[in-house]
């Protein structure tokens, strides 16, 4: 057998993201044989000693199956009663296939507005320590009842990425409709071929990735690799591979080269700069000049003097991408000011901040000590 040199020889802590088409199995309710075979696995991962959270999609498809509903209807209010239905009837069938294995799940429901909020980090995360701890596989997804379009993440591939970096996690897998990351579309191309591993998401791979998902959906490949981008910016190494892949998640978690790995691009970072990671993808951002990027590779403070144009809309004390002039993110970081207040700063110095605002947070957009560097 063929196996990966490195993290995943050693992966205790793994997050495992099942997709709508790998429930369905391609159709339009839930497959309880595809259920099953996940339940199947994590458990004996479980039973080895590896601690396993489940980020689940399904609850839509879930809810129209319950409704005897057709695929219509895309405005949030009609997802949101389809997810209220569905959730309870998704956790329903979980909570079968794993209790016949003798396993005991938990409810987890979460938005972006839980994470971005210092303490509801840490207390997400205390919670999911404490039930992986006791063997409690945690079952997750995105509570759509109460997300709005400001504080939706908005696609379980990227909340998996968020739970793993939340939970300091060796290994993130997801499952899709594909074998993996190809060289082009091997649904539309008989010459692509699998890549086994990438080192750097460049712009390159992301155009590889880069297409919409199905009906059922609400991803496709290129949230994988977005959520491969965060992940491996926390120290976790990712892993796309097939649903359907015979013992894929065993193989996987065994250290079987199967998929494709996207290793982690950095060593582990302590709790605080995970959390800033954790706004990473966020809707805020603010670009700076050449002079601002400069400084921050040197270790100094963004200054409103370096910003160019703000993207809102994000909040004191939010987390924000710092877009470089290339215009491709260069860091992360905790803004002392909202985009409304940078809107009115940015290019000046920092000695007319009280005179333009009326009042004053501090002479750096954001902190040296609030910046994460990707």
């Amino acid at each position: 057998m063929a196996h990966i040199i490195g993290v995943l020889d050693r992966a205790k802590r793994l997050v495992v993201k099942v997709g709508t088409n790998t429930l369905t199995g391609g159709e339009d309710g839930l497959s309880r044989p595809h259920m099953l075979g996940v339940a199947r696995q994590i458990a004996k991962l479980v039973r080895e000693g590896h601690q396993v959270a489940l980020v689940s999609s399904g609850a839509i498809v879930a809810g129209r199956e319950a409704l005897k509903l057709a695929r219509n209807g895309k405005d949030i209010p009609f997802k949101q009663v389809l997810a209220a239905v569905g959730q309870a009837k998704l956790m329903q069938k979980w909570d079968a296939l794993f209790s016949a294995e003798d396993i005991v799940v938990a409810q987890t429901l979460l938005t972006r507005g839980d994470l971005a909020d210092r303490q509801g980090y840490l207390n997400a995360r205390n919670t999911l320590l404490a039930l992986l701890e006791r063997k409690v596989v945690p079952i997750i997804n995105e509570n759509d009842v109460v997300a709005t379009e400001e504080i939706k993440i908005g696609d379980n591939d990227n909340l998996s990425a968020l739970v793993a970096n939340l939970i300091d996690a060796d290994l993130l897998i997801l499952l899709t409709d594909q074998a993996g990351l190809y060289t082009a579309d091997p649904r539309r191309s008989s010459t692509a071929t699998l890549i086994p591993e990438v080192r750097v998401i460049s712009d390159d791979i992301m155009a590889l990735a880069a297409g919409a998902g199905t009906s059922r959906g609400t991803g496709g490949m290129v949230t994988k690799v977005q959520a491969a981008r965060l992940a491996t910016e926390s120290g976790v190494t990712v892993l796309v591979a097939g649903g359907t892949t015979d013992n894929v998640l065993v193989r996987a978690a065994h250290g079987e080269a199967i998929g494709t790995r996207f290793p982690s691009s950095r060593t582990r970072l302590e709790s605080r700069k995970r959390w800033i990671l954790a706004g990473l993808g966020g809707k805020g951002a603010a670009h700076i000049d050449e002079g601002a990027a400069a400084a921050l590779q040197r270790g100094r403070s963004l200054l409103p003097a370096g910003i160019v144009t703000v993207k809102g809309p994000f909040d004191r004390g939010d987390s924000v991408n710092i877009v470089g002039p290339e215009g491709k993110a260069v860091a992360c970081g905790v803004a002392n000011y909202s985009a409304l207040d940078l809107q009115r700063i940015k290019g000046c110095r920092s000695a007319q901040i009280t005179e333009i605002l009326g009042y004053h947070f501090g002479d750096e957009v954001i902190h040296r000590n609030n910046v994460v560097m990707l």
